[in-house]
């Protein structure tokens, strides 16, 4: 079996403002043609200008474009690290735009999201078909890398940030403390037509295991579709609420449905839900998205996510009991569905 000739690397993110001024644009691009009311917006427009309307993601998504290139460089890959995002500079289409105008035929890609689900997976597909769309024929052929929600450059950073997450609570709560993970919710039905749960589920269990943690909960956070919608519970507000109605002293905080320390993981976990934990008396502690520095053992997972697409006898490492996902999504998975 032959590889296909790669000869460039694509990473595609959500996008974020970059100053107070980028907000209200942003979010407008984030919500077109979905009639959020403008109260909604302005709600999560606060949030933004709370930070001094500055996102996180944009410089994180430089750190690790830089540490992902200079990894490949050092390893003698002449792959050019690109980025490009959904909603903000630089676009994904003008990224591609950019790569054809450099002669670049074929490409792949890293996403910022670990598990696959509509907006983590097919709505990236979906954009990338839309920006060499809008590149035209000279654009490169732009193949997704597979999900790595248990791949151990993901798993053993989550570990290690929870181990010391819980060391950060006080001695007297420590060993008490439950542990909560957290991912973005979604409707029940986008749920059910994708992995999502289930690899989450296999996230958890294994980092629950290797931090040495007998039991967990999984609870879900960023929620913003409308009441009569019925998505994914509890949210981790009203986790919290309840494990301290059952006499939990602490609990350990781990985000892993997110890959770096963006918005919602400051906003609904550091805010929102650090203020619920501190109204009912709870020690918390959160643990540290592997992005976010970035560890470079996450950083090494994509340079080996992209190797093994190079060299198709390269053994694909997993850890969980789901086996690795395949190269290419078949066109019916994670339809989008509200």
């Amino acid at each position: 079996m032959t590889s296909p000739a790669y000869d460039s690397v694509l990473l595609v993110s959500f996008g974020g403002p970059e100053g107070p001024a980028d907000v209200e644009p942003f979010l407008a691009n984030v919500t077109a043609g979905r009639r959020v009311p403008a109260d909604r917006l302005e709600a999560v427009a606060r949030q933004y200008h709370h930070f001094g309307g500055i996102s996180p993601l944009n410089e994180q998504c430089r750190r690790l474009r830089d540490a992902l290139a200079a990894r490949l460089a050092a390893s003698g890959h002449e792959l050019p690290v690109y980025w490009g995002n959904r909603n903000w500079t630089p676009y994904l289409a003008d990224a591609v735009a950019e790569m054809a105008a450099a002669g670049h035929r074929r490409a792949l890609a890293l996403v910022t999201s670990a598990y696959s689900s509509y907006s983590g997976c097919r709505q990236y597909l979906d954009d990338i078909a839309a920006a060499r769309a809008s590149a035209g024929g000279t654009a490169p052929a732009i193949d997704k890398v597979r999900a790595y929600y248990d791949h151990p450059g993901f798993i053993a950073p989550f570990v290690d940030a929870v181990a010391e997450a819980r060391m950060n609570l006080p001695a007297e709560v420590r060993s008490g403390a439950r542990l909560v993970f957290t991912a973005h919710s979604i409707p029940e039905s986008m749920a059910a037509s994708c992995d999502y749960e289930r690899q989450l589920g296999e996230t958890a269990r294994l980092v629950a295991a290797g931090a040495g943690f007998d039991g967990w909960t999984m609870a879900w956070q960023s929620r913003s579709g409308p009441p009569s919608v019925p998505w994914l519970e509890p949210d981790v507000n009203d986790c919290l609420r309840e494990l301290s109605s059952r006499g939990a002293a602490a609990v350990v905080l781990a985000p892993i449905g997110f890959i770096t320390d963006h918005m919602e993981v400051m906003w609904d976990l550091d805010v929102v839900a650090a203020g619920t934990a501190a109204d009912l008396g709870l020690r918390q502690a959160r643990a540290t998205t592997p992005g976010t520095g970035p560890d470079d053992r996450f950083v090494a997972m994509w340079q080996e996510l992209v190797e093994e697409r190079l060299d198709p006898a390269k053994v694909r490492r997993s850890l969980g009991r789901l086996g690795t996902g395949p190269d290419r999504c078949p066109d019916s998975c994670c339809p989008l569905r509200t």
